[in-house]
């Protein structure tokens, strides 16, 4: 190691150290959790604390917890619910963001502005006339409940456009010149530079929408249509009651999914969030 860099790390130690201990005691909840997936309820709730189980107990909370409900329905559910969302937002959004960020027409940054003030609308505010809307139309208890609402991302759009509006200009005027439509630059030459905020924006719909409560719990009244997050409700009420280690067991396989999805996007994560920021 050279002196610039041994003097570079001892520089950052103090705050690599308060950066771990920070994350430690993010993850303590979910370590907790898992350590109590694998424990009888005797062990749970005593006076010392110990990670490890005395008593390995994961076989029957996993069993309980994937035999008891539909617990495989309700992943499959959340997977099916946050693709068909994914796929309609990018459908929408990325050819919207392109529009703003590198056509040229008249009342394009006032209509930017107004998707902005989208952005200042939390989506419980518009739930209820959605609610008598599907109920009218029959659509309660499906997947088109589900979906449909957020089919049009704002955030989406906004992410897009600043990632777009970081691409060079000379990129889409050579591939005019070969003569491609819009709609196949859109495709064909933006996105594919534009992976890292593809993979952000994946992010946080896929978790967003699979850790939603909220919208699942007005629109789903059965079992067979219910999300990850509303299963773990109907477990807890139903069949787990005061057998908190069956419950952890069933947070921990709706929680890991987004964990290991994260883990695996982390890096194109946050170069999207990056390139996103680099323009106004």
């Amino acid at each position: 190691m050279r002196p610039g860099e041994e003097r570079s790390l001892l520089h950052d130690l103090p705050r690599l150290a308060l950066l771990g201990l920070g994350a430690c005691f993010i993850l303590l909840p979910y370590v907790w959790m898992f350590a109590a997936s694998l424990k009888p309820g005797s062990e749970i709730f005593r006076d010392s604390l110990t990670l490890w189980p005395e008593r390995f107990y994961a076989i029957e909370n996993y069993g309980k917890a994937l035999s008891e409900v539909p617990m495989l329905r309700f992943l499959f559910n959340g997977a099916l619910v946050c693709a068909l969302i994914l796929v309609f937002q990018m459908l929408f959004a990325v050819p919207a963001a392109y529009a703003l960020a590198k056509l040229r027409w008249r009342g394009r940054e006032f209509l930017f502005g107004l998707i902005m003030l989208g952005l200042l609308i939390p989506y419980h505010v518009p739930a209820l006339p959605l609610y008598v809307v599907f109920a009218r139309a029959g659509l309660l208890d499906s997947f088109a409940a589900l979906v449909l609402p957020f089919t049009i991302s704002v955030f989406g759009i906004f992410l897009f456009r600043q990632a777009f509006k970081s691409l060079p200009d000379e990129l889409i005027h050579a591939a005019r010149m070969d003569g491609m439509s819009e709609l196949s630059i859109v495709w064909r030459v933006i996105m594919p530079n534009a992976w890292p905020a593809a993979t952000a924006f994946a992010t946080f719909s896929i978790v967003a929408h699979w850790n939603d409560l909220f919208w699942p719990l007005i629109v789903v009244q059965s079992h067979a249509m219910a999300t990850p997050a509303l299963g773990v409700l109907f477990f807890r009420a139903e069949e787990a009651g005061n057998d908190v280690g069956a419950l952890m067991a069933a947070a921990v396989m709706v929680t890991a999914p987004m964990i290991i999805l994260f883990l695996l996007a982390q890096r194109r994560f946050i170069q999207g969030i990056a390139t996103a920021g680099l323009k106004g």
